[in-house]
């Protein structure tokens, strides 16, 4: 089960992912996502300590989100990967090409 909460929009529009985002709710993820970038184009940030597992299309659907903001000017961080999460993104070279924060 996945929870996207858009928890604030000043400044950025920053998003709490938790639980499992994977291919039966990536769509509904990046429509949510998508629809309040369209409304309100700025950079993304998200935060994603309590997101427990992503699979290879969530992963498509990050890389969407990313080409689209930098097509705009804007830009997307995302923070605290568990180490599971973030082993997806080493293997796929992504963590050179986003901006990806560890815990601080």
């Amino acid at each position: 089960m996945q929870n996207v909460n858009l928890v604030s929009s000043v400044g950025k529009l920053v998003y709490e992912l938790s639980g499992e985002i994977d291919a039966a709710t990536s769509d509904d993820f990046y429509a949510e996502v998508r629809c309040a970038y369209e409304h309100d184009k700025k950079d993304i940030v998200f935060r994603c300590a309590s997101l427990t597992f992503i699979d290879s299309t969530t992963l498509g659907t990050f890389v969407k989100i990313y080409k689209n903001l930098q097509a705009d000017g804007y830009r997307m961080t995302i923070e605290s990967l568990r180490p599971n999460v973030k082993k997806l993104f080493d293997i796929c070279g992504l963590t050179d090409a986003m901006e990806i924060k560890d815990n601080e």
